[in-house]
């Protein structure tokens, strides 16, 4: 409760100080302070000397990395607010004072009230809670729980505390130089090209780093950590590939159009549970449908009960079926947005069907795929356990075990509250990360209603 009620009074006055009431540097300084006194209450324990539990020096580096992480975040805004570049609200808040709300400040926020009530009580609140219950070991039913700091956490790491702060701290610095580096140089040159070479070395540096990071074995989070980044991976590409490519051929008009998208976006209404249902019985290698067929023709099919290359594959195509009619759906409405005179003129030039595609049709739709990009990541962090369960059950050997799965394995199934919302947090933070890298990767890369 207190830090609940610390990041509201750090809210407000932000709020306060952002409507000219203080000087913007008070609501900064205020801002840094409760971030740091926020991300204290929940690391502070491994900072001041009570660190509980085994890897106290794992639990002493993530505590530092929770208050450098947020303070750096919190300096950064404060820097930006000093340099006059403001942040993406102001344009909307200058909106607001010129219009009819201009006279009528607390009109905004009684209009707000229900939704702001609705979040706190469904979204805020269950998120402190599962922070708070990530430092915890709490059981199911018990009627006490006792703090163990950060041991949570540190269960699922190497026990190095050099590992597991040099490794990402490495993976950072190279990210950082490699853009700095070309940021630096001349578009066209050849240091500016070699750079642009190296830059997909960053996020690759950044998923080795943590594959050395996290523990191996039963009780660490190498294994589930593999498996999600693969299984996700496969999600968001074929998922996002075959949606484009139907919803290109399904565009055109033809005869009976409508009906024929409508067959295609359907899977888009069938529950993950379902999906998984009915990929075992097509796949299952004694009664599924498939193996029927082979027998038929004299072959063998193979079994993806024992393969985890073949069980990830079924998750990565059961998953992708559910999901390809939302990309459908949303591509379909994009494409009769592409401007049909400028294909046209392409045309009479000469570029062929690829090159007006790749050159046209892919650069007017891609703010339409960055939000796909971004909704399909998190479909495919969240909403593949019951495909997962009925499918595979998180086997064979623990191959198909998500990070979703596992969450509800262990807290669940075994009633270890603590540990599953310990995973609960990192994949929350894992989702964030993504989202903000992918929005500053986008920067400047993608326009809005025609502008530049």
């Amino acid at each position: 409760m207190l830090l609940i009620l610390t990041v509201l009074a750090t809210a407000l006055v932000a709020v306060v100080a952002s409507r000219g009431r203080l000087h913007p540097l008070v609501g900064g300084a205020v801002g840094l302070a409760g971030a740091l006194a926020t991300s204290w209450f929940f690391a502070g324990c491994a900072l001041g000397g009570d660190v509980i539990g085994e890897n106290t020096g794992v639990q002493r580096v993530l505590a530092v990395a929770a208050v450098l992480t947020v303070g750096a975040g919190l300096a950064r805004t404060v820097a930006a607010v000093r340099a006059g570049g403001g942040t993406a609200g102001d344009g909307l808040l200058t909106e607001l004072r010129s219009g009819m709300f201009r006279t009528r400040s607390w009109l905004p926020w009684l209009l707000l009230a229900p939704t702001l009530l609705v979040l706190a009580v469904f979204l805020y609140h269950p998120a402190f809670q599962t922070f708070a219950l990530s430092t915890k070991l709490a059981r199911m039913g018990a009627p006490r729980s006792a703090d163990v700091c950060l041991s949570n956490f540190a269960e699922l790491l190497v026990p190095s505390p050099y590992l597991v702060a040099g490794l990402p701290l490495a993976a950072v610095a190279l990210v950082a130089g490699l853009t700095l580096w070309r940021a630096r140089t001349t578009a066209g040159t050849g240091s500016h090209t070699v750079a642009a070479a190296l830059a997909p070395l960053g996020p690759i540096a950044v998923v080795v780093a943590l594959y050395f990071v996290f523990a191996p074995g039963r009780t660490g989070y190498r294994g589930v950590y593999v498996a999600t980044v693969g299984i996700s991976l496969g999600i968001v590409a074929l998922s996002m590939a075959a949606g484009l490519a139907l919803a290109y051929l399904v565009a055109r008009r033809f005869r009976g159009a409508s009906v024929y998208r409508t067959l295609l976006i359907w899977p888009y209404a069938v529950s993950p549970p379902v999906a998984g249902i009915l990929f075992f019985m097509m796949f299952d290698p004694t009664a599924g449908v498939m193996a029927h067929l082979a027998d038929v023709v004299g072959l063998d099919f193979p079994s993806y009960r024992s393969d985890g290359v073949l069980a990830q594959a079924a998750i990565v195509l059961a998953a992708s079926w559910k999901w390809v009619g939302h990309n459908i759906l949303f591509y379909v409405a994009a494409l009769q947005t592409v401007p049909r005179e400028i294909i046209e003129a392409a045309a009479i030039d000469g570029a062929g069907q690829w090159r007006r595609f790749a050159r046209i049709v892919v650069p007017s739709i891609a703010p339409v795929t960055f939000f796909l990009l971004v909704t399909n990541l998190t479909y495919a962090f969240f909403d593949v356990y019951g495909t997962i369960d009925y499918l595979t059950r998180g086997g064979p050997s623990g191959q198909t075990t998500v990070a979703i799965y596992e969450i509800i394995r262990v807290g669940v199934g075994t009633g270890d509250l603590g540990r599953g919302a310990a995973q609960s947090a990192i994949l929350f933070i894992a989702v964030i990360g993504l989202t903000v890298w992918q929005f500053r990767r986008s920067e400047g890369r993608i326009t809005y209603g025609g502008g530049a």
